[in-house]
């Protein structure tokens, strides 16, 4: 009797990436473990864990040798680590019989996007699990929220370390768990805050000047022109617009603009029309791959009527799975995909959605997306904990909708 063999089911090709995403790549830095570059090469830790040996070195003391684990916090020698052969091994195998699988047609046809990469800063260890990012117009410094003991860091437009403010805790000059930030025209810091439930403001170099609360789950956060804060609450499912003096440290207003959202999370305010985008998380429908999220995007005028709504199958292949956004200069709208890992331009959302790759090389898991004056576009890459930046003439880009 004959043997035949056939390709790989749906189902099998998706056991497969799982494998690829939870078993053969690196937690820390997610890059695939491989037996050829020695400093990919899969490290047991004491505690059980497994990351790469180039994570082992850079996590290690530099004068000790000894290392935290980045994911039970127990503290082991680097010596202490050792090989794990079963994942190389793994990794081979599957490389032996499943050969890496074709591009897509639409992959075939995006180039390597528009903007190239200017600067990269941050990395693990000054930035832990970062959540938002903001800059501020004036100095061009660069704000992180992330989960480090100082749960703000402010970095220099060169990537410099300035300093860190918002130690963990939950009074009111204190930080919990930051979901996103954001800088007010005056240079005053917004926090959402999903520890304590609360939005927290403070001065650029960190001290406290007010905390609002009650909400169920503040999450995405932006200034207007004018100094309002726009806050989602994620599961009241609103957009609050909440107006402070900052000098003074009073809550003037707090008010609901739009209720009835799903789960809403990444806002965003144009400075051009005063327009304000908001991205809504809806539920994962079982017939979509594992890790596929749906997100839909709507876009409201400054009075928070709305304009347009976009979901997921308003788009051409590839559909985005949009976890941040932001407006240029000129009223263009760029999101984050934290699936396929590209920043895309969406151009003037009023018009037909036109997927224009942006940046499509260099980014893990982008999941924060600001610009500056100058168009500068800046990534917050949660997949290596880093903060890049990218430029390019984007003038031509959009020359032909001027």
């Amino acid at each position: 009797m004959s043997e035949t063999f056939t390709t790989p089911t749906r189902r099998a090709e998706e056991i497969l990436d799982e494998i690829h995403s939870d078993l053969l790549e690196c937690k820390v830095c997610f890059e695939m473990f491989s037996s050829e570059p020695r400093a990919r090469r899969p490290r047991n830790l004491p505690c059980g864990h497994v990351i790469c040996l180039g994570c082992v070195c850079s996590l290690s003391h530099a004068m000790s040798r000894s290392l935290e684990c980045p994911f039970c916090r127990k503290q082991c020698d680097q010596g202490g680590t050792y090989e794990c052969q079963v994942l190389v091994d793994l990794q081979e195998m599957i490389g032996l019989y499943f050969p890496q699988k074709k591009p897509r047609d639409w992959e075939k046809n995006l180039g390597s996007g528009v903007m190239r990469l200017h600067g990269a800063f941050g990395g693990w260890g000054p930035l832990i699990n970062p959540t938002g990012v903001a800059v501020f117009g004036a100095s061009g410094d660069v704000l992180v929220a992330h989960g480090g003991h100082q749960r703000v860091t402010v970095f220099g437009s060169r990537g410099q370390f300035l300093h860190g403010f918002g130690r963990y805790g939950h009074n009111s000059f204190e930080i919990c768990h930051p979901l996103d930030l954001a800088v007010a025209p005056d240079g005053h810091v917004v926090v959402t805050d999903a520890g304590d439930r609360s939005v927290k403001a403070f001065s650029l170099t960190g001290s406290p000047v007010t905390t609002v609360s009650e909400f169920q789950l503040p999450w995405g956060v932006d200034v207007d022109v004018s100094g309002n804060v726009l806050v989602t609450d994620a599961e009241a499912g609103t957009l609050w617009q909440v107006v402070m003096d900052f000098r003074r440290g009073v809550l003037l207003e707090k008010k609901v603009m739009v209720e009835d959202l799903k789960t809403p999370r990444a806002v965003a305010c144009c400075r051009a029309s005063r327009r304000v985008a908001v991205v809504e998380h809806l539920q994962i429908q079982e017939s979509l791959a594992s890790d596929a999220t749906l997100t839909r995007l709507k876009v409201f005028s400054a009075d928070f009527i709305l304009l347009k709504q976009l979901d997921a199958f308003s788009f051409p292949l590839p559909r985005p799975s949009i976890s941040a956004l932001t407006f240029n200069r000129n009223g263009d709208l760029m999101v984050a995909d934290v699936n396929q890992g590209i920043v895309w331009s969406l151009g003037d959302v009023q018009k037909a959605p036109e997927l224009i790759p942006l940046v499509r090389e260099g980014l893990v898991r982008p999941v924060g997306l600001v610009t500056t004056d100058e168009d500068m576009l800046i990534v917050l890459d949660a997949g290596d904990h880093t903060v890049k930046t990218y430029t390019s003439d984007i003038e031509d880009l959009y020359s032909d909708n001027k």
